[in-house]
């Protein structure tokens, strides 16, 4: 399991991002101060240190400084209510890997995370299952049945997208906002380029069903290997 250190004075915030992290797999180490923070950081050797700039005592970036003293490698990102070129050029003059000004979406700090455990080396691709094939979304990769296809950016998120909810139906409307931003006409052809490639890659899995619900949206199917975290095999014996 990888170890990150979060050091941050708000007590509810801290909790409630500890709690957070946690859920998507990591274990966390929650400081209130940079002094705790640094003995937590010589103790445990976390992955990646997240270090609020407004701290008690030590703040967050003479604590950053400190660290990468003591380990030049090692990954940091800061969480500031600061927005000032500044005071964001000060924490990447510290040797931060990325930043985030607060307030921000719980989502946005683990994409941040896990953006920085990749470039680092400290996290392995995401490898999803489906059916037979293997799809690395971080690659762009989908492969099986001897074949390997190389993805746009487009059709792996959608592919993700609809992975993520199998078995559900997914509204046109809802997977353009989500992937476009907008449910727009000349998108919603888009839409509709890339299902039929995506279910094209899928068509040699004959346990696997892309359907259209016509004039309401799609349902990804598919009755084994169920990528889901603690999802469970639907396969038939």
């Amino acid at each position: 399991m990888i170890t990150l250190l979060l050091v941050e004075d708000d007590q509810d915030l801290g909790k409630i991002l500890k709690q957070y992290l946690e859920m998507q797999g990591f274990r966390v180490l929650l400081a209130g101060t940079g002094e705790k923070g640094w003995t937590l950081f010589l103790e445990e050797h976390p992955a990646l240190c997240i270090l609020d700039i407004m701290l008690p005592g030590m703040d967050g970036l003479s604590l950053g400084k400190k660290i990468k003293q003591k380990n030049a490698d090692q990954p940091l990102l800061f969480l500031t209510a600061r927005t000032s070129k500044e005071d964001i050029l000060k924490g990447l003059k510290t040797g931060a890997d990325d930043y985030i000004c607060k307030p921000f979406e719980p989502e946005e700090l683990v994409l941040r995370i896990r953006n920085i455990l990749r470039r680092t080396g400290r996290l392995e691709p995401e490898a999803l299952h489906i059916g037979k094939f293997l799809f690395i979304p971080d690659r762009l990769e989908l492969s099986g049945y001897g074949n390997t296809y190389r993805l746009t950016l487009k059709e792996s998120q959608l592919l993700k997208y609809l992975l993520a909810h199998r078995d559900q139906l997914l509204r046109r409307e809802d997977i353009l906002v989500e992937l476009w931003g907008e449910n727009d006409y000349f998108l919603g052809r888009s839409l509709d380029v890339f299902i039929s490639r995506i279910r094209k890659y899928l068509k040699p899995g004959k346990d696997i069903q892309l359907e259209t619900i016509r004039g309401v949206g799609y349902v990804l199917r598919t009755t084994i290997d169920d990528p889901r975290p603690n999802g469970r095999s639907s396969g038939r014996g």
